[in-house]
């Protein structure tokens, strides 16, 4: 939840700077919010592995390091790719959000 605290903040600061109002801001930090919450538990996943009878403990143990290493490699791309998607989205979301307001004023 760290991480999404300190998003909220960066988005509620660049578009203080880029003079948005406050309609807009809460939007968009309550659609950062809830976008974030709805694909974060896409990165919630557990992976084992039975390894064959006959490995000695010195070999099993440089496997489980080594599969370790890899899904922490592929957990730190995924959580990249999520974050990026979720800014693309809350952008996306915000512009059709301004586009509807600006239509009805």
């Amino acid at each position: 939840m760290q991480g999404l605290a300190y998003l909220e903040d960066q988005l509620r600061d660049l578009l203080l700077a880029r003079g948005a109002d406050q309609l807009l801001i809460d939007f968009a930090t309550r659609t950062v919010s809830d976008v974030y919450q709805r694909n974060v538990q896409a990165e919630n996943y557990d992976f084992s592995l039975e390894l064959p009878a006959g490995i000695d403990e010195s070999s099993a143990e440089q496997l489980r390091e080594g599969i370790q290493a890899g899904i922490v490699g592929i957990r730190t791309e995924n959580h990249a790719i999520i974050v990026r998607l979720i800014a693309e989205l809350v952008l996306a979301e915000v512009k059709i959000f301004q586009y509807q307001r600006d239509d009805i004023n």
